[in-house]
């Protein structure tokens, strides 16, 4: 589990809804998030698909796209140089200083991500001119060698087209370019689902080697609570679009409160304790336009 020092508050949360428009009505996806987040601090974000995981962190950056849309609450973003902006109400030419220089993302299938016909390193110039126009071409690509060598992937592939290169070193790339503007709170939505065991070790070890070297805080989501266990220093637990648990990681662990957090904490196998049975969670998920009175997991 993970153990580093955090700084100031980086990103406050406060009541936040986002609600998705259909013919049948507006269906209430993120039901008033709260939580804040540290500079130099891993969250971890966890949950089974359809709780409001990704909705929640595209709707931190205003980043969802319709029939989304954001129905309430604060994105509070303590930014060093405007002093605290609240993301929510900006527009998209409002917040673009903001995006990429401060806050990046990597999406669900990133791997895609990548323009098939330019290679690499004009992608990472193409991003950095954007952001900085005063860099030079040659300055941008040696800021690219910088970060794909410090993800482990050789300089020279500044060179390569995305299909010269494995899942796993595409994967890494677009890690990097997330990093390329020097952000300091980095958004990883599922960043390595699309990669086998072996490799998703690999890339995790690197995030954390960025991480350390350039001291940007993560939120990471996943539906894999082993590995935000290893990986992060507080854990948030998602069901039904509630955050029903968040807590220092192993607190959670080794004393669940939510009963939701128990049953997902039961699920799974053990990696360094004797083997037990493991449990399923019974029934299914509820639908979020008709929702129970109070929990919705444990009505």
């Amino acid at each position: 589990m993970a153990r580093r020092e955090v700084g100031d508050v980086l990103l406050e949360v406060q009541d936040l809804n986002v609600d998705y428009l259909t013919l049948n009505g507006a269906v209430r996806a993120v039901s008033d998030a709260s939580f804040t987040l540290h500079r130099g601090e891993i969250l971890g974000l966890a949950g089974e698909s359809g709780s409001g995981k990704s909705t929640l962190t595209t709707a931190l950056l205003r980043l969802q796209r319709d029939p989304a849309v954001t129905a309430g609450g604060k994105v509070l973003f303590h930014d060093g140089a405007d002093g605290v902006v609240d993301l929510v109400p900006r527009t998209d030419k409002e917040l673009r200083h903001l995006r990429w220089n401060k806050l990046a993302i990597v999406m669900q299938s990133a791997m895609d991500a990548l323009n098939p016909v330019k290679r690499l390193g004009a992608q990472f110039v193409d991003v950095l001119r954007e952001h900085d126009p005063r860099m030079s071409e040659k300055e941008a690509l040696q800021r690219a060698g910088d970060l794909l060598a410090l993800s482990g992937i050789p300089r020279d592939r500044v060179d390569s087209f995305p299909h010269e290169m494995s899942g796993g070193m595409r994967q890494r790339s677009l890690i990097s370019l997330a990093l390329a503007c020097d952000p300091e709170l980095v958004v990883m939505d599922e960043p390595t689902t699309a990669v086998d065991v072996v490799m998703q070790r690999t890339i995790m070890s690197q995030v954390l080697r960025l991480q350390r070297e350039l001291g940007f805080a993560i939120i990471f989501v996943t539906h894999d609570l082993s590995l935000l266990l290893e990986l992060s220093d507080r854990l948030a637990i998602m069901y039904a679009g509630r955050i029903v648990e968040i807590g220092p990681s192993e607190e959670l662990y080794r004393r669940p409160k939510h009963p939701y957090t128990a049953a997902l904490r039961d699920s799974f196998p053990p990696l360094y304790a004797p083997l037990k049975e493991m449990r399923g969670i019974p029934g299914g998920a509820p639908d979020l336009l008709n929702l129970p009175a109070g929990c919705a997991f444990a009505p």
